[in-house]
């Protein structure tokens, strides 16, 4: 069974590029716009990978990174923080948040998803 990667972007294009990539390399993708979806999203079908922008509408992806951690039965999903926010602080500041990983937008299209199927290979996370 492949494995399940949700994708927590308000910017569908870049969400859509995304998982077309992951989709082409074998990984069964789900995509939310906010915190809130993305949640319901969860509960229903856990992924193995969530990769999740920081600047979202709502509640932001550094304090959604903190509501997974403070939650048993959700801390240990992989979280990959996606963001614009490329200063060294901001980098700090989303792994302190508990992200496991973290890339900066933007990201050229060829080697855009190359991270996200990297990021995937560290989590463990082979095509099927």
């Amino acid at each position: 069974m492949p494995h399940r990667i949700l994708i927590v972007e308000d910017e569908p294009s870049i969400a859509e590029l995304i998982a077309i990539n992951l989709s082409h390399s074998g990984f069964t993708v789900d995509r939310a716009l906010q915190a809130e979806e993305a949640m319901r999203m969860i509960r229903v079908h856990r992924p193995d990978l969530l990769i999740l922008d920081w600047m979202m509408p709502g509640k932001s992806g550094v304090q959604f990174t903190k509501e997974l951690r403070a939650s048993p039965e959700l801390q240990n999903i992989p979280i990959l923080m996606l963001t614009a926010k490329g200063a060294e602080a901001d980098k700090i500041q989303g792994l302190d948040s508990g992200a496991d990983d973290y890339v900066t937008k933007p990201f050229s299209e060829g080697a855009d998803c190359q991270s996200e199927g990297i990021a995937a290979t560290k989590f463990g996370l082979g095509t099927g």
